[in-house]
């Protein structure tokens, strides 16, 4: 019984070594979490979320479930390209795409709220010197956010829970976690919940299509550096500081067009971009790269056949 349990027929059951990958992340942020409140470094977040601070945390979120993933990787003879981060085409096409496709989204999402009396670009919030500086701090600031969820949540989470489960069940259970998560945020409401769990479910998506996580990281990254820095809205409740422009949402305005305190993402246009962005991405990737399926035969029972057959398979067919 405890055979059954715990191994299945490809060896031990995915949802037991997804629970040993969030150990072995906890163990090494908790390690550093406690060490922290050890040497009583306490930052202060009372004057907003501090550029360097967002750099140290974010890398550490980021470092953690990599660390987690090269172990597993090493026992089950995986390499971090089977959880969507391989080496080749590392800020390529896929990624560079994502950027420039999440920006504009951004930007789209933005333009509509200001069509409907709901937000005002404003003017320059910052010299020459701040905007360089800030701009380079919060462009690897988010770069390196767009790494650490992307991973966490699409990466060995996703990849693995997929071969217990399959892939859009385990899709949705992860995006559901996502959003939920975001109602941990100061200023989250369940509108913007429900945005960053489809949002979740358009990475997944854009995972399948692709391949990789490339895509997704650009477009995390630059979704939120546009919405932080560039356009200064807030963020799940957040506003940054050292941001370009001084825009703002018009007193008075519907919190379902503008999002409110929660900024954009809480606001109903955000779902219209989402459905544009989920069939830009249906077009640009029409086969579904991963997880790769495999189809049998008669064949692969002959060992120089299946030896042949055993390096890269490519996956046709569509959703």
């Amino acid at each position: 019984m405890l055979e059954k349990i715990f191994k299945g027929p490809s060896g031990i059951r995915s949802g037991w070594r997804l629970l040993v990958f969030l150990v072995l992340a906890a163990i090494p942020f908790i390690t550093v979490q406690v060490l922290m409140a050890v040497l009583g470094f306490r930052p202060d977040v009372s004057h907003g979320l501090h550029v360097s601070l967002m750099i140290v945390s974010e890398s550490i979120l980021f470092l953690c479930p990599l660390f987690a993933a090269w172990t597993m990787g090493f026992l089950e003879h995986k390499s971090l390209r089977d959880y969507g981060l391989p080496a080749r085409g590392a800020f390529g096409r896929d990624f560079r795409i994502g950027a420039v496709i999440g920006f504009a989204a951004l930007t789209l999402l933005l333009v509509g709220v200001h069509l409907g009396s709901g937000f005002y670009f404003g003017n320059l919030a910052l010299g020459a010197k701040g905007i360089l500086y800030f701009g380079a701090m919060w462009g690897l600031a988010f770069l390196i956010v767009g790494f650490a969820e992307e991973f966490l949540f699409r990466g060995y989470a996703l990849a693995t829970l997929a071969e217990g489960i399959g892939f859009w069940p385990a899709a949705i259970v992860l995006s559901l976690v996502f959003g939920a998560i975001h109602l941990g945020n100061i200023g989250e409401n369940p509108v913007g919940a429900v945005s960053a769990g489809l949002v979740g479910l358009l990475f997944c998506f854009s995972f399948r299509r692709s391949g990789n996580l490339w895509f997704a990281i650009g477009l995390h990254a630059a979704w939120d550096y546009g919405e932080s820095f560039i356009y200064s809205v807030p963020d799940s409740g957040t506003v940054v500081p050292g941001h370009l422009l001084n825009s703002h949402f018009q007193a008075g305005a519907s919190t379902w067009i503008t999002g409110g305190a929660v900024g954009p993402e809480g606001g109903v246009f955000v779902f219209v971009v989402l459905a544009i962005l989920f069939v830009i991405v249906d077009r640009m990737y029409p086969g579904v790269k991963f997880p790769v399926r495999v189809v049998k035969t008669e064949l692969d029972r002959t060992p120089e056949v299946g030896a042949a057959l055993s390096g890269p398979e490519s996956a046709t067919g569509r959703d």
